[in-house]
């Protein structure tokens, strides 16, 4: 059975920073897609950062790029969101997500395309 387990959320002020990170157990993914999304109060779920396949390449939306950095450790099967700069803004519960084909196309930033999910951990940014 697969399962993704995200910790590291938090509160915290405005121009602090967060890590979060993504515990995968039941199967690998670091030849597949994975990735994180976000959803705030009212709010739908929207894209934030994504690695892909092998090579690793990342992708970011744009509300994020430059203070949001992806990673992950295959040796520990762990993805990783490391937030900088955090502004109010970026409050929402933030959920990992993977698949174990790489994406071939630019389709990283639908929630459809991901088979797996996590239980989702709350980001609250104070102004």
């Amino acid at each position: 059975q697969v399962q993704l387990v995200e910790s590291g959320g938090g509160l915290v002020q405005a121009g602090g920073s967060l890590r979060l990170s993504c515990a995968a157990s039941g199967r690998t993914f670091s030849n597949g897609g994975a990735g994180w999304f976000r959803q705030a109060p009212g709010k739908e779920r929207e894209f934030v950062a994504v690695i892909n396949g092998i090579v690793g390449n990342t992708y970011y939306a744009d509300s994020v790029k430059g203070r949001f950095t992806i990673s992950r450790d295959n040796a520990k099967n762990t993805l990783y969101l490391q937030m900088n700069n955090l502004k109010p803004e970026d409050t929402a519960v933030y959920y990992c997500a993977a698949r174990a084909r790489r994406f071939y196309s630019g389709t990283y930033y639908r929630a459809d395309e991901y088979d797996y999910w996590g239980q989702g951990t709350q980001v609250t940014v104070s102004s």
